[in-house]
């Protein structure tokens, strides 16, 4: 039995490493209003790259793996070193600053090239060449989808076609040093309370496999009596972790793997958004996202000249949350029309009546761009004053959970040991 669990875990574990090794697939697809997008995606084989394009709100109609040739470069970009905000924000702005000075952009792309390093410089070299031979620039960016986000290539994508890609890239700097501000700050307030349940659940489990049952048995040999409501709870915890462990872990491992999967299909993908609207604090989190997500990039574009039935398509197929995807699709065509988008936000139940109120006085103003940039910053600023208050408050609070669960466990392997000290002979 052991030798096929072990077997059975080599074959998991190979398959995790390989999922490490995947290749590169290009597609085409549609979104829901009919616009066709283009890219490519890693993946382990086309039914996967699939249902992960299903996930984004995509429609794909033709998936194809690249050659030889990108693969080993997709396997070797795996070993280089991240890049940092910081050498994506030079290279932003240095590129900006050429791009309005009239500098065409293949030649800036080979003068940028020797201002990075060799990991950068790399990619850009492969970037360049690619523009060089008559593909977009952001088609060449999506080929990086570590580096540059989704987010970032339509935007730029945006700006070719409308010749004021300098101006999309300025918008952009502000836009990536506040989304990364945004992220360091939630991964800070979420890092020490998981930190804390990591090593509770190690005491936890240290705890009901070693020391309860030592105590509990040597509590049987010598008294002879019933041991407490607590312990008693705790041996048969104990009794059962030790005895179908191996079971449980597996089982974890393949919940956490069929989890995995099921959130990056399309239904996945509704049900969780749809959730975290309902959840208490988690609603605020997901509702202030997607205002400062859509608010922002839309914000870019119409700031930038891009036509609003063109910057919906775009911010279509870049925001997250699939019930304001859902919304915004339902209603695009009346948007457009109409020439008005704050009555069809209202209806989505995600912007607050403030941010509404904003963006109504921006399309009576004519300055709907303006308006909604400052509507992302404002709402991103709160987002990350909320979440500095939640670094506070939610590390005491787990901690005093925490304290309470191994103060039970403790106190329920000292009782027998009380009752031990009044045994005849103690």
């Amino acid at each position: 039995m052991e030798q096929v669990n072990t077997v059975a875990l080599f074959f998991s574990s190979k398959n995790i490493i390989l999922e490490f090794f995947m290749p590169l697939y290009k597609y085409e697809s549609f979104n829901r209003s009919g616009k066709k997008i283009e890219g490519t995606i890693d993946a382990s084989s086309k039914e996967s790259a699939k249902n992960t394009l299903q996930g984004q709100n995509l429609l794909p109609y033709k998936i194809e793996e690249l050659g030889e040739g990108n693969i080993e470069f997709s396997l070797a970009s795996f070993f280089e070193s991240p890049v940092e905000l910081k050498t994506k924000v030079a290279f932003t702005k240095q590129l900006a600053v050429l791009l309005k000075s009239g500098v065409p952009l293949l030649q800036c792309l080979e003068l940028l090239i020797e201002q990075f390093d060799k990991s950068f410089k790399r990619v850009l070299i492969n970037i360049k060449d690619g523009v060089k031979s008559g593909q977009t620039f952001a088609s060449q960016l999506a080929k990086y989808p570590k580096i540059f986000p989704n987010v970032y290539v339509q935007l730029v994508k945006a700006g070719e076609a409308s010749g004021k890609l300098h101006i999309i890239l300025n918008n952009l700097i502000s836009y990536m040093v506040k989304e990364e501000e945004t992220r360091k700050k939630i991964k800070k307030a979420s890092s020490y309370p998981l930190f804390i349940l990591s090593f509770a659940f190690l005491v936890v489990i240290g705890l009901i496999t070693i020391l309860v049952p030592k105590i509990t048995d040597m509590f049987i040999k010598m008294g002879n009596k019933e041991l407490p409501g607590p312990t008693l709870f705790l041996k048969y915890l104990s009794d059962f972790f030790l005895e179908y462990y191996l079971v449980f872990f597996i089982v974890l491992f393949f919940l956490i793997i069929l989890f995995s999967y099921w959130k990056s299909t399309l239904s996945g993908k509704k049900s969780l958004d749809s959730l975290f609207l309902k959840l208490p604090l988690i609603s605020y989190f997901s509702k202030t996202k997607a205002v400062v997500q859509f608010s922002q990039t839309l914000g870019i574009l119409l700031d930038a000249g891009v036509n609003l039935s063109e910057s919906l398509d775009i911010v279509s197929s870049i925001v997250e949350n699939s019930m304001l995807f859902e919304k915004l699709e339902s209603a695009k065509n009346n948007i457009i029309k109409e020439g008005k988008i704050a009555k069809y936000l209202k209806q989505t139940g995600i912007f607050p009546n403030i941010a509404i109120y904003m963006i109504d006085t921006g399309e009576q103003s004519g300055k709907l761009g303006e308006m909604l940039l400052t509507v992302g910053n404002d709402y991103n600023d709160e987002l990350n004053e909320i979440t500095d208050s939640l670094v506070s408050k939610i590390g005491p609070i787990v901690t005093i959970i925490t304290g309470v669960i191994i103060g039970f466990i403790v106190l329920s392997v000292f009782l027998p040991m009380m009752d031990m000290s009044n045994l005849p002979g103690m």
